[in-house]
């Protein structure tokens, strides 16, 4: 079986934090959250990674990772195009923004072989979490659809600038993933964490240790098939009812899965704290902890020499 691969998923448009935030720099050495994300995976194993980006992003993302993680990972690049549709589909006039998650990773059909780990650009998800997911691909049964996924508490993945969208997690007594309850509108009211599904006109408390999900996940090459498999059902449904922002979601789609009886979900717990930079106002934060721990010795002064 060929070792398990990282995908990282770039393509976003940043609309909340109102640039282009992938490459964004987080410290005085001009790295990004993802040159942690990159630092811990190889740390953790990893040795190929696949980036799921624009097309306009291509030379940025090349300089970028050239001249640091691309020294030591073997990189690759797919690209997320609006146009990347099944035979007899159409982009509808006048849409911008990407197909979701599931067509990002479907996106990488040519380059994927093998288990592979997909996670955010955007996000900083914390050594451990790395480590444990590479342990269950490297183990896994490439050629069955036992998946896995790093579940964080609640508490440890929010941002006090604002809301963030979650997908809150129900966990089989035996460790497996039941359900997944996306939640778009999260955030702290009154000290307390609440979300709405009324654009704030009632809020319902959630616990701080609530497990949710942070797009670390964990699969076998099989996904990628059914992603291709489903994706028309999806635009029949999609096109007619949000042609605009209709979204195809690997929550969803690994969801479906798991009602269906043809997979099954590891969850695997993270006691790490998220960073990330959902608005502007969230960076001064993630740039004063990710100098904590390298202040702490986790990290190198400078992460590629």
């Amino acid at each position: 079986m060929n070792k398990p691969t990282l995908v990282i998923m770039a393509a976003g448009m940043g609309s909340r934090y109102g640039g282009l935030k992938q490459v964004d720099p987080v410290t005085d050495k001009n790295e990004i959250i993802m040159d942690f994300s990159l630092y811990d995976a190889h740390e953790a194993g990893f040795e190929k990674v696949i980036f799921v980006i624009k097309d306009e992003m291509k030379e940025a993302f090349e300089k970028l990772i050239g001249e640091n993680a691309g020294k030591y990972m073997e990189t690759k690049f797919a690209f997320q195009r609006l146009s990347d549709l099944p035979e007899g589909y159409e982009i509808p006039e006048g849409r911008e923004k990407p197909w979701g998650t599931s067509h990002a990773i479907w996106c990488c059909r040519d380059l994927i072989d093998g288990p592979f780990a997909v996670i955010n650009a955007d996000d900083y998800y914390g050594k451990d979490a790395f480590k444990t997911i590479y342990n269950f691909l490297e183990s896994c049964d490439d050629s069955k659809m036992d998946f896995c996924m790093v579940s964080y508490e609640l508490k440890n993945t929010i941002t006090e600038n604002g809301h963030v969208a979650r997908g809150v997690i129900n966990v089989n007594e035996d460790g497996t993933l039941d359900h997944i309850v996306e939640r778009t509108k999260i955030q702290r009211v009154d000290g307390k964490i609440c979300f709405t599904e009324d654009d704030g006109d009632t809020w319902e408390p959630l616990e701080e240790e609530t497990l949710v999900s942070m797009n670390f996940w964990g699969y076998t090459s099989g996904l990628v098939k059914e992603l291709g498999d489903r994706f028309p059902a999806f635009l029949d449904k999609a096109l007619v009812e949000n042609p605009m922002k209709g979204e195809y979601l690997i929550p969803t789609t690994t969801d479906e899965l798991i009602r269906e009886g043809k997979a099954s979900v590891k969850v695997l717990a993270s006691k790490d704290k998220w960073y990330g930079v959902t608005y502007k106002e969230d960076k001064p934060m993630v740039v004063a902890a990710l100098q904590e721990l390298k202040d702490k010795g986790e990290y190198p002064d400078k992460l590629w020499e």
